[in-house]
């Protein structure tokens, strides 16, 4: 029996995700995040299609590396503005009944245990939907504007992260006994006292002495994802990741990406298998191939190289701008996210990219590769990447929204249903039962 295709669809609380310059386009709607509608009915598209969440990613400073300024993101509306990803979420989760719901927020920017009680609210409101994808941060903008001067270096953010999921881990599980709500009326307690437990966590980094706020909720804690591809964001993930987002331009890269992350599971002690990994893809689809090779061809157009170049610079820390075109691509270490560069330089030894292939490359949807074609050969694209690389599904990147997203409904979905890839109807439950499901 085929092995079932999970879906993400990956989107921002801004009018410019992964596709530079798209906002252009006169399809795409992303002018529109600040309309609560807006969500609200991507949302309901998504839920009805099958899909398993809505992945919403974010950044907390600006893309100011490219050229030295911040000019040429603001320019070209690359993720600013910007609004706070878990505030439509509770709407969203009223107008649906299955779609789960993935919130990036960095743990190099906000107490544990103040986040901790904002996700496990939502995992109540939810009705256990919710997961957290956890980051680091990589944007000195982001550090300097919250008063930390400089980001800690990439690996110490990490020891910092392990011990920030302590923090929650211990708030989440074990401050509150299942059974500690009693509301007993006649005795006159609502909760038994015995059953809620200070945590008493001091560590290097953190102090939190007394017990959680919160009543545990549906899922006990957000199901949690992680992107990290560096050797440190490996190990975290290995040891604390449900779900795991992979990016790459080939099956290669990807796949070398799958089998390290489940080599650090393996690692950590726990079952590779039990890791639910998403390959990024953008689709773009129509009614017959021809069609949708238009409508590519219509994307490009609205392709701004100004912006790809300041969305990479920002991912990466390395400034292309001004470089020749024609100049290979290089890996060399920074203190910002290592993986975006990875994937188009050690990555994959195979193949050498030059900086304006690159910046091309990204037109459509950031790192992962464009599929373009009728419903069938989407599907038949997607089945090749499952198989060829061991991952579990895509986090769908959009050309333009929520179009992409209701082409893939319209054409791929109902051809992955055929296949047995995807279920005949959107299965209730939590996300984290959603995601285990194989």
């Amino acid at each position: 029996m085929s092995r079932r295709i999970h879906l993400n669809a990956f989107a921002m609380m801004c009018a410019g995700h992964q596709s530079p310059g798209l906002w252009r386009h006169p399809s795409d709607q992303g002018f529109r995040y600040t309309d609560l509608d807006h969500w609200t009915s991507l949302a309901r598209l998504l839920d009805e299609a099958g899909f398993d969440a809505l992945f919403l990613a974010d950044v907390l400073g600006v893309y100011d590396v490219a050229g030295g300024s911040r000019d040429a993101a603001v320019r070209a509306g690359i993720q600013i503005p910007l609004g706070d990803p878990m505030m439509p979420v509770s709407a969203m989760a009223a107008a649906t009944t299955s779609l789960g719901f993935g919130l990036t927020v960095s743990t190099s920017y906000e107490h544990p245990y103040a986040l901790a009680r904002r996700f496990t609210t939502l995992d109540h409101l939810t009705k256990g939907r919710v997961g957290w994808n956890v980051v680091t941060g990589y944007l000195e903008s982001a550090a300097a504007n919250l008063g930390l001067g400089a980001q800690l270096p990439h690996d110490e953010r990490y020891a910092q992260a392990d011990e920030y999921l302590e923090v929650c881990r211990r708030l989440w599980t074990e401050s509150w006994e299942d059974d500690a709500v009693v509301r007993d009326a006649a005795g006159g307690v609502y909760t038994d006292p015995a059953k809620v437990h200070d945590v008493d966590f001091h560590g290097r980094y953190y102090d939190v002495p007394g017990p959680f706020l919160c009543e545990p909720s549906p899922q006990r804690s957000p199901v949690i994802f992680q992107a990290g591809a560096s050797p440190r964001g490996l190990a975290f993930a290995g040891r604390h990741a449900e779900a795991v987002f992979v990016s790459g331009p080939s099956t290669a890269v990807v796949g070398g990406q799958v089998d390290r992350l489940r080599s650090a599971v393996s690692d950590a002690g726990r079952d590779p298998a039990s890791v639910t990994v998403f390959a990024q893809l953008a689709p773009v689809v129509a009614g017959t191939a021809a069609e949708a090779q238009e409508l590519y061809s219509s994307y490009l157009e609205s392709f701004s190289l100004e912006g790809a170049l300041a969305l990479f610079a920002g991912w990466t820390g390395v400034d292309l701008t001004g470089i020749d075109p024609d100049e290979p691509l290089r890996y060399v270490e920074s203190d910002a996210g290592r993986s975006a560069l990875a994937s188009f330089t050690t990555d994959d030894p195979s193949r050498e990219w030059t900086v304006g292939e690159v910046a091309r490359h990204l037109a459509v949807g950031g790192r992962g590769p464009v599929a373009v074609g009728s419903g069938a050969e989407v599907a038949d694209a997607m089945e090749t990447w499952v198989d060829e690389t061991g991952a579990d599904g895509f986090n769908l990147a959009y050309a333009v929204t929520p179009g992409s997203f209701a082409q893939v409904a319209e054409h791929v979905v109902p051809e992955l249903r055929r296949r047995g890839r995807m279920p005949a109807t959107p299965e209730p439950g939590t996300l984290r039962a959603r995601l285990a499901s194989r």
